[in-house]
């Protein structure tokens, strides 16, 4: 009996509910790291070395010491002082390796002394190859990792091998996938990460009310396209905002990088609410991570589904019978003037009639010769005769060859 009274007081219940509503919120999508210093291992897992920042691996040699700082530069440390070998780039050279190398880091722009003629003009350099495990040599001291050797392509470019112990494989990406609001951006998803903005809800985010649709655009390389399979859709709250997914990617259409596939939301608020619809949109990718990600919706008011669907066309629908009625009233307004006022009949007194006999004399050619003075004012211009006159009558009018239509055919 104390438990069912345990179960039916309220303040269990308000937890039960806030977990189920947390629970309804939680989002699985892979969301970007919070700093570039991650990579794809070579099943396309994702290492997040964001905590490993800065750690320093030390090599010491005879004369000089190495120092890697993880993920932000390479030194090379004497008594005369240090050399910078790079910093480690803002635009992520950290990728997959090949062989017994697992990741490779690139650091650039390091000290120009003696390395101002490099073809690349970006100083001292530096790779660091990452192994994930012990050195081949065996040799490692240190708690996360040690380096295993240092060797110099020249006096401007180092090879560091760098043995540590990687974090836990993520989850699998699909790398080269993207979504955005046009063809060729990739605001919400890229290289099949959901971007910081879109991997839950944000008002600044948010989409307005007067808002009824939106384009998403969707990538993927060729060859794996075909793993993407058709979208779905989850609304919070469940009830009022209705959502309706069309579009090229809705049928199932594979997205390429050349002909991207289209994910049409049309969205229409039920009901007006303070705080926003949060619109959950999932990607299933066979054999890798969903991808997934939250677009926000506000409903400052709700929205009568006849009226905006008959809006359009109730306005195309006026303006078209203004355009009847404006041009029956012009036409039988025309006919009546010409009838009463020029005397023409039939088809010649409807309005337009002598405009378009122009233009289609113009186009056939007729009526492009014109008569000469003298035909003109002869009186035998408008008659014609079928019978070779005689040579003696009189009266009778012979054309001479200097007197003929000028443009005639």
């Amino acid at each position: 009996m104390r438990s069912v009274k345990c179960c039916l007081n309220p303040s269990f219940i308000i937890i039960v509910v806030a977990a189920v509503l947390s629970q309804a919120l939680t989002v699985t999508s892979v969301v970007v790291p919070k700093s570039t210093c991650y990579a794809f291992d070579n099943s396309s897992h994702l290492l997040d070395f964001t905590d490993w920042i800065g750690s320093p691996f030390v090599y010491e040699g005879k004369d000089t010491d190495v120092v890697v700082r993880f993920c932000k530069d390479v030194e090379s440390r004497s008594q005369t002082g240090y050399v910078d070998f790079g910093r480690y780039d803002k635009f992520n050279y950290f990728v997959t390796g090949s062989g017994h190398v697992d990741l490779v880091q690139e650091f650039y722009n390091g000290d120009l002394l003696n390395c101002e003629h490099t073809f690349d003009k970006m100083g001292r350099t530096a790779q660091v190859n990452i192994i994930c495990g012990k050195c081949l040599n065996g040799q490692c001291k240190g708690q996360h990792g040690c380096i295993c050797n240092v060797s110099y392509e020249s006096t401007c470019r180092a090879i560091v091998e760098l043995a540590i112990q990687c974090e836990n494989p993520g989850p699998r990406v699909f790398e080269g996938f993207t979504v955005g609001f046009h063809p060729r951006s990739w605001e919400i998803v890229h290289n099949g990460l959901t971007q910081l903005g879109f991997e839950k809800s944000h008002p600044d985010f948010s989409f307005s009310t007067e808002q009824p649709h939106v384009t998403l655009y969707l990538t993927a390389i060729a060859s794996q396209s075909n793993l993407v399979k058709k979208p779905r859709v989850e609304v919070f709250p469940e009830n009022g905002l209705e959502v309706k997914l069309s579009g090229t990617a809705a049928t199932g259409n594979p997205p390429t990088t050349l002909s991207p596939s289209t994910l049409l939301l049309d969205w229409r608020c039920v009901k007006a609410r303070d705080t926003p619809y949060e619109v959950k949109i999932t990607i299933p990718v066979e054999g890798y991570e969903s991808i997934e990600f939250v677009l926000t919706k506000m409903c400052d008011s709700a929205q009568n589904q006849e009226e905006d669907a008959t809006r359009g066309w109730a306005i195309f629908g006026i303006i078209s019978c203004i355009l009847m009625v404006s041009s029956t009233l012009f036409c039988c307004g025309g006919f009546i003037y010409k009838t009463q006022m020029e005397s023409r009949h039939g088809i010649d007194a409807l309005p337009g009639m002598t405009v378009l006999s122009a233009c289609l004399e113009t186009v056939s050619g007729a009526g492009q010769g014109y008569s000469r003075v003298e035909e003109v004012n002869t009186g035998f211009t408008n008659e014609v005769s079928w019978e070779r006159p005689s040579s003696g009558t009189q009266g009778t009018w012979t054309p001479s060859p200097n007197e003929s239509k000028y443009g005639s055919m």
